[in-house]
């Protein structure tokens, strides 16, 4: 959090002024490469007359345009002043969660000031390009007032000359003034904004930054080097030196261009394969949201969707955590892999029904923080018992007890001995509670365990506003009597014929007496495990 306030601190107080010095250097830079073009290829065509004229026309051509530009060029950087002092304060008061001394600029003003700070590099360029281009008629113009006609190679010679220069500048300016202004103002002016959904505006397209590069790296020193080939011949002048030179000015521009370009193209296109691999590895914790904002052009576009799509995962993610932990991870699973609706199939299962017995009395006699722990124990080992160790779903709580389900789509799985080995696993984690308990002078845990296998109807049962993940059938009614008859044998775990035949080979079984069952003709065969 320092960090980003001193960042923002650096943005108020050199922002503006970052952005407004931003088209001096490729002025100068352009300055100096046409002076030395002029002096050492075009002036050994001058005549005496010519060359008094030339430099004439340079004098009173920076003193009157140059003034003019640098004028409209201060007046646009200063009608971003006041706004941005006042968005400033409102960010700090924000940061430092107090209310602002002045209000937020209205909708309309504030539109129209991000168009008009999304199209400044348009601007400079725009001044830059008439300042240098101007050049052209002015200076052939002056020329021809002296001599008339003009030896023919100083009539392209010069144009071109002034165009090399001025390609140089203008697309270099338009560079640095976005990237000063996105780094100083953009975070300012578009905090709780995107940039790209500013109405009328017009950004600079990737195609079109490859153009400007090839044309400011590549082209102007590859025809400043032709022209040499073309430049009359002056005894002072060592023609392999020019090219040299001009060739190492090429170079310098280029990497200086690249290096804008990088900044400019290749950073985006790594933020974004940044989070796609951190999104590919199951990590949504990636925020381009800052990033995005800051780009009024189709990088800001695609990292401000791509940070969209990144919350909508979080978001659905969050969903499916969050509906895991009510209907249980597998029923989560099962519900998600097909499309909501009223609809079950029928499948061959194992279910298992627990109760705690005794639960009333025992909530009568002790304080309610003390039943809630004990339940949440219970529960919690259960759980893990029965979905983390042995595949199986438990799917509804009971209110102290509840059902679970073994085999639901998982054909061919052996759902019988799951059930089975989580009915013990329970036993065994009861038992250690129950340590606990005594411990603490408590009385213990006390539960029965119904198990049934057959076919059953799994699906989602209920109304089409409220839908239950759920298994309803005979084999479900029996292992809900089958729990009921643990009270009467005294056996804490029991199972019929049909999951003793499933399961006979990994546990031995201890036939008990056959019991009736409420719902179900004669009576029936019931087994308990022999630990």
């Amino acid at each position: 959090m320092t960090a980003e306030v001193e960042r923002a601190a650096l943005r108020v107080r050199y922002g503006l002024l970052l952005t407004a010095l931003a088209p001096l250097v490729p002025q100068i830079l352009g300055s100096a490469f046409n002076i030395w073009y002029n002096a050492t290829v075009i002036e050994p065509m001058f005549t005496p007359a010519l060359r008094q004229r030339f430099f004439a026309t340079v004098v009173v051509y920076n003193a009157v345009v140059y003034p003019i530009g640098v004028y409209l060029w201060l007046k646009r950087i200063f009608s971003f002043r006041h706004l941005f002092h006042r968005l400033s304060e409102v960010g700090s008061a924000r940061r430092a969660d107090r209310t602002p001394q002045r209000g937020v600029p209205t909708s309309e003003s504030l539109t129209q000031a991000r168009r008009r700070l999304i199209h400044l590099p348009w601007f400079a360029a725009a001044i830059c390009g008439a300042a240098w281009f101007l050049c052209i008629p002015v200076f052939i113009s002056a020329l021809l007032q002296v001599q008339n006609p003009l030896d023919p190679r100083l009539l392209w010679h010069l144009p071109i000359s002034f165009c090399v220069s001025g390609f140089i500048a203008v697309t270099h300016s338009f560079f640095l003034v976005e990237l000063a202004s996105q780094w100083g103002l953009f975070p300012v002016f578009f905090r709780d904004e995107r940039a790209d959904r500013t109405p009328n505006i017009f950004t600079l397209s990737l195609r079109g930054r490859g153009i400007v590069w090839a044309v400011s790296a590549s082209i102007c020193p590859i025809a400043s080097l032709l022209l040499l080939v073309l430049a009359p011949r002056s005894p002072a002048t060592n023609a392999a030196w020019l090219a040299v030179f001009v060739g190492v000015i090429g170079i310098a521009f280029g990497i200086f261009t690249a290096l804008m370009m990088s900044r400019l193209v290749a950073k985006p296109i790594d933020q974004l394969r940044s989070a796609a691999d951190a999104v590919s590895r199951g990590n949504l914790a990636v925020d381009l949201s800052r990033a995005g904002a800051r780009r009024a052009d189709e990088f800001g576009r695609l990292l401000c969707e791509f940070d969209q799509m990144v919350r909508e995962l979080r978001d659905k993610e969050k969903l499916r955590q969050t509906f895991g932990l009510h209907v249980g991870r597998r029923a989560a699973e099962r519900i998600l892999a097909r499309d909501p609706g009223l609809s079950g199939v029928e499948e061959e299962i194992t279910v298992m029904f627990v109760d705690m017995r005794s639960w009333t009395a025992r909530a009568s006699a002790s304080p309610p923080a003390e039943i809630v722990e004990i339940m949440n124990d219970f529960f919690r080992v259960s759980v893990r018992a029965v979905e983390e160790e042995h595949r199986g779903m438990v799917n509804k709580y009971l209110g102290d007890g509840f059902m679970a389900i073994f085999g639901a789509g998982e054909s061919g799985s052996d759902h019988a001995c799951d059930a089975v080995s989580a009915g013990c696993e329970i036993l065994r984690a009861v038992k250690g509670l129950n340590d606990e308990l005594a411990a603490k002078e408590r009385a213990p845990i006390q539960i029965g365990i119904g198990i049934h296998s057959g076919p059953a109807i799994v699906g989602s049962v209920g109304s089409p506003q409220r839908l239950e993940f759920t298994a309803m059938g005979n084999t479900v009614n029996v292992a809900s009597r089958i729990q009921g008859l643990t009270k009467t044998v005294g056996r804490p775990l029991l199972v019929t014929e049909a999951v003793r035949d499933r399961a006979a080979d990994s546990f031995t079984f201890e036939e008990l007496p056959p019991q009736e069952v409420r719902g179900i003709e004669g009576r029936v065969m019931i087994f308990a495990i022999r630990v």
